[in-house]
């Protein structure tokens, strides 16, 4: 099955802004779960859910105005859970090269139109480059596993 990124472009607008004059983290956010979603619905064929996100990393702002480009890729997948690494990107409209502003790994799950849970195609990495985001996802896993039973007590 072919694995090609689902990439979304558009340009940010002034609806977009935080108090500080840029887009505020809630807008990027929703992006990456609109991106993470066209992307698992497709990988599976199926309705998907959002189960988990995690490790949102925001490295610069990205200014109202400038093209963003979000690129989502599923990087591993279990018996119905698709892991999908989004990337975000903005330019200036003048400027040819797009710079990374956030990076994140999102988990979906295929459901039924009862939320019971679907299996999902198997994504087999073929590539080192495809081989060492699968590692990446599996070394997320084990980290969340941790952290979920740091939180147990707290929930």
């Amino acid at each position: 099955m072919d694995n090609k990124p689902i990439t979304f472009q558009f340009i940010s607008e002034p609806s977009d802004v935080n108090y500080g004059g840029n887009v505020h983290g809630g807008s990027v956010m929703k992006w990456i779960d609109q991106a993470g979603y066209a992307c698992a619905t497709t990988w599976s064929g199926n309705y998907s859910v959002t189960v988990y996100v995690g490790g949102i990393r925001f490295y610069e702002p990205i200014k109202i105005g400038e093209i963003v480009k979000v690129e989502a890729q599923v990087i591993y997948t279990g018996s119905s859970s698709m892991h999908i690494s989004i990337n975000v990107f903005s330019r200036n409209l003048k400027q040819p090269k797009f710079d990374k502003k956030t990076h994140c790994i999102i988990v979906f799950v295929a459901v039924d139109e009862n939320g019971k849970k679907l299996p999902v195609p198997k994504w087999v990495p073929e590539t080192t480059e495809d081989k060492q985001k699968e590692q990446y996802a599996i070394r997320l896993m084990e980290l969340r596993t941790q952290i979920e039973d740091e939180m147990k007590p707290f929930l």
